[in-house]
């Protein structure tokens, strides 16, 4: 017989056994004593905030790698050159030139204002880059047709500290001055900080997550909750990240993570534990104990679901570059809040609305949330579906996800130049007359930084062997960090590729480079020859990810296995997660890959010219990903467990399971998903990548994964769902998914050294 023909015993029950109930209970006998405490923490964060607070920098450290042996170089010897530049491109009309009287002194007052704002931001620096001027300094700031010319302004300070409103500032002066004598004038380098305008990404997503619970509540009260929830978990996450930001670094790229991950993560997680109180409510039980039951079973799945999300972060650190795994880190802030709130306000105000939570209807027939009304939703119609017809269910899906995961064996790590960025953005202007100008490679120098030791001919050595490569375009002249070569300790020997930045043929020169032309040049010599920039430090950081990766994957998908097989006692369970979690992260890769780096659909996205896939986005991406995806599987496994446990058959169970928590789970994907492809909407172009590829792997998950493959899979083993090894039972911790009351106490007989089907 179904569970949903039973009466509401079990969940009486679990209102009141179990320590999490007990806690859950206690929040929601004293709900003003818990929603005080919880606004004394902002007011404490908040007040730390306003004292306290750091600021988060664009920092790319990878210790013992060439690129950070340059960069330690430049910073310890050329005092004037350590901090952030501002590239500035001036170009004349189609047809003519920069050396009008006119334009000629219009550049000359840009290269004044520059000056200017050198001295006005760096007050105490005792050593500030000269500007030269384009027009008559070295030949190779000014194009062969006198049309395109730029210039460095070079700062003492790295960006992050610099205010945008002085760059800002000396930007509309060079604009103002350019506009007058007909000069295009566009910005580049690090200290152009970029449009940092909101495109509304989260409003967006909001307004759609809004849209979609209105649907499944039919009710305003229940479908606030969760976008309250949310919010405050994004604000508290942001005064942590923040405060955290004081004593360590985090890259500006966190900022996007945040409300991302955070949004996502504390409606669902909240929606998830509304849901079962609402059909607790409708069950028959008081809010207080419907408020401790939905915390003894959907919060403790949202417990477990958040945890995983932990681990898999803190495998981040296998990749070994710093600023990956605090990118993590600092993304995971909003999972922490989110669970934070989910298992303490949560409960408290819940108990406190009580029946209200149905109100606002708005004229809209009320949704039935019960057990027998979940019963007879499509979702429940497609469980039932699925499982009857599992044999061939499973062939098709399997098929679909291979066939759609495809494209991921083309997929290229590397550095997608400005040229990639939309039209719009002053970097793509400025990277669009460089390329003109000089050439598609002059935008992103490939420096080589000699470390000359006794050896003050080793640059000169290096610049007539560089000039001998076949990919190299133009090759500077050695800039020395004294005024002779012979006083000198350091040069930098700027190169220029053929070749886009992002071409892979740049990458094959970085290379060459490295292994053959260097060691020739310097063969016998004491000095030592590093090459940095771009191009070389998102190589040396994509040989780093895919070194470590094998550690990385065993690490997540090892600690998933364990979690999984001791949340619910089942070697079948536990691989089947960790499989099914890794193939959803694969397509959500694979679609990346497919537009982003093939160009298929690309316009739809904002972007019109294709590049690799920027090296820190899919490991960071996967882990999340992990964490997220085992929401879903936990989400719906513990239902189906729960029914398990209550004696209903697996086939029954799965069926039962699919009905009380499929809707809510497309209900979350679909709100994830939204405000994932929410962030597609902004200019950024790591932000469309993360936004993509995370958008596409949760629908991947929630849809194709959890409420098809998964589900037929388990219909078709049946019990054999449950099979665990004896050995491996007792090696786990006895921590499961379900309250351990309601664990059944009699297990089948056991065959030494067999699986064996256990029900607890």
């Amino acid at each position: 017989m179904s569970s949903f023909d039973s009466d509401t015993n079990a969940g009486r029950r679990v209102a009141h056994t179990g320590s999490l109930a007990r806690m859950y209970g206690r929040f929601a006998r004293h709900p003003w004593r818990v929603i005080a405490a919880w606004l004394a923490i902002f007011v404490v964060l908040g007040g730390l905030n306003g004292a306290f607070h750091g600021k988060l920098v664009d920092e790319f450290k990878l210790p013992g790698s060439d690129v950070q042996k340059a960069t330690d170089l430049v910073n310890a010897k050329f005092g004037g050159q350590k901090g952030a530049a501002l590239r500035v491109v001036v170009a004349a009309p189609h047809g003519q030139s920069l050396d009008s009287p006119d334009r000629s002194a219009a550049v000359n007052r840009m290269l004044a204002a520059g000056t200017a704002s050198q001295h006005s931001i760096d007050q105490t620096a005792k050593d500030i880059s000269a500007i030269t001027d384009p027009l008559k300094g070295s030949s190779h700031q000014l194009s062969k047709d006198g049309r395109i010319a730029f210039f460095d302004v070079q700062y003492d300070q790295e960006s992050f500290k610099i205010h945008r409103s002085d760059i800002v500032d000396v930007e509309n002066q060079m604009r103002t001055i350019g506009e007058k004598a007909g000069i295009d004038v566009q910005f580049t380098g690090e200290a152009e900080q970029g449009d940092v305008s909101s495109s509304g990404s989260e409003i967006i997503g909001l307004i759609a997550a809004f849209i979609v619970l209105m649907i499944l509540f039919r009710a305003l009260v229940p479908t606030a909750i969760p976008l309250l929830f949310a919010i405050t978990a994004v604000a508290g996450a942001f005064m942590l990240l923040y405060l955290a930001a004081r004593f360590t670094n985090f890259n500006t790229v966190t900022e996007i993570l945040v409300p991302m991950i955070g949004l996502g993560v504390g409606i669902d997680y909240t929606l998830f534990i509304v849901t079962r109180f609402r059909q607790y409510l409708h069950d028959g039980l008081s809010p207080q104990d419907a408020a401790a039951a939905a915390g003894a079973t959907a919060g403790r799945a949202v417990l477990f679901a958040g945890t995983t999300v932990a681990i898999s972060i803190t495998g981040l650190a296998f990749i070994g570059i710093d600023f990956i795994t605090k990118l993590g880190l600092g993304s995971a802030l909003g999972v922490l809040t989110a669970v934070l709130l989910a298992q303490s306000l949560l409960p408290a105000v819940l108990a406190l609305l009580g029946h209200r939570i149905d109100r606002g209807r708005l004229g809209m027939r009320g949704s039935d949330d019960s057990r027998a009304g979940q019963a007879k939703t499509p979702v429940a119609a497609w469980g039932r579906f699925v499982s009857g017809r599992a044999k061939y269910v499973l062939p098709v899906a399997v098929v679909i996800l291979l066939a759609v995961a495809s494209p991921v064996v083309k997929a290229r790590l590397g550095l997608a130049d400005a040229g990639t960025a939309p039209k719009s953005q002053t970097t793509r202007q400025a990277y669009d007359l460089l390329s003109a100008g000089f050439g598609p490679g002059f935008t992103e120098p490939i420096p080589v930084v000699v470390d000359l030791q006794s050896d003050h001919d080793a640059a000169a050595k290096l610049d007539a062997a560089f000039k001998r490569v076949p990919g190299i375009a133009e090759v500077v002249p050695p800039i020395y960090n004294a005024k002779s070569p012979d006083k000198a300790s350091v040069a930098i020997v700027d190169t220029y590729s053929k070749y886009k930045p992002q071409d892979s043929h740049t990458d094959d020169i970085v290379s060459t480079l490295r292994s053959t032309v260097i060691p020739n040049a310097l063969e016998g010599s004491s000095a030592h020859a590093y090459v940095s920039g771009s191009n070389a430090a998102f190589t040396d950081i994509g040989n780093r990810i895919v070194d470590r990766a094998p550690w990385f994957l065993l690490y997540i998908v090892g600690i998933t296995f364990i979690v999984m097989a001791m949340a619910f006692r089942s070697l079948v369970v536990a691989v089947k997660a960790a499989v099914t979690t890794l193939a959803s992260a694969v397509v959500g890769f694979a679609v990346l890959t497919f537009v982003i780096q093939l160009g298929h659909g690309m316009g739809v996205i904002g972007l019109d010219r294709t590049g690799p896939i920027e090296s820190f986005v899919p490991p960071i991406a996967f882990a999340i990903l992990f964490g997220l995806s085992m929401d879903y599987e936990v989400f719906l496994m513990s239902r189906i467990r729960e029914e398990r446990v209550h004696g209903s058959s697996t086939f029954q169970s799965v069926r039962d399971g699919m009905a009380g928590v499929g809707r809510v789970i497309v209900a979350a994907a679909l709100i994830m998903s939204a405000v994932f492809f929410a962030f597609l909407l902004n200019p950024d172009r790591v932000s469309k990548e993360f936004g993509l590829l995370l958008g596409v792997a949760i629908l991947t998950d929630a849809l194709i994964i959890r409420l098809t493959l998964v589900p037929a899979l388990l219909s078709l083993l049946g019990d054999r769902s449950w099979t665990i090894p004896r050995w491996l039972d007792r090696a786990l911790p006895n921590i499961t998914i379900e309250p351990p009351e309601e664990r059944r106490p009699d297990r089948p007989p056991v065959t030494t050294g067999e699986p064996v089907p256990v029900a607890d």
